[in-house]
Parts: C-alpha cells; sequence; structure tokens
C-alpha cells in the first residue's frame, strides 16, 4: 500500500505537467506571413532583437551607453523588454 502511495504521488506532477501543456498549446496566436504561420512569439522576438538593435546607435550618439551598465545584459533585455511590449500591444486579449 505505501508503494501505490509513492507511485501515485510521483505520477501526479507529470500528469499534471502534461495536462497543462495539452492546455496551453492553443493558446499561443498564430500569425500568418505569406501563408506560412508563425507563433506570435516568434514575431515578438524578432521584432525585440530588431529594435534593441535599432537603439543601440541611438544609445552611442547620445553618450549614455558608457553609463548603461554591462552591455551584455543590457541590451538583451531591453529586447525581451521591447518584445514582451510589442506582444502586449498587438496580441492582447483582455
Amino acid at each position: 500500500m505505501i508503494v501505490i502511495r509513492r507511485l501515485t504521488r510521483a505520477k501526479f506532477p507529470i500528469a499534471a505537467l502534461a495536462l497543462a501543456t495539452l492546455g496551453l498549446a492553443a493558446c499561443d496566436p498564430v500569425v500568418n506571413i505569406a501563408g506560412a504561420n508563425f507563433p506570435a512569439w516568434l514575431l515578438c522576438a524578432i521584432v525585440g532583437a530588431v529594435f534593441a538593435a535599432a537603439f543601440r546607435p541611438v544609445f552611442a550618439a547620445s553618450g549614455i551607453e558608457p553609463y548603461l551598465g554591462p552591455l551584455l545584459l543590457i541590451y538583451p533585455c531591453l529586447a525581451v523588454l521591447l518584445g514582451c511590449a510589442v506582444y502586449l500591444i498587438f496580441f492582447n486579449r483582455v
């Protein structure tokens, strides 16, 4: 009886994870670009990276880039921030 309880408790997180994966699989909006379907998060990640790359010359020309901190941390975080902002602006379902 103890073995059965241990197996049941061990399989519960796996079953919950599988059920959550199946339930959340349909929540991602899909964008149709030239006949190919792309997930919205992929489009937002690309746009965020492009916008972060576009901000770099602005920061360098204004002279604030040396004061930003570690650039290997700042620009990826800026890309994530901009990608999330694009997702909230264009794919918000609330």
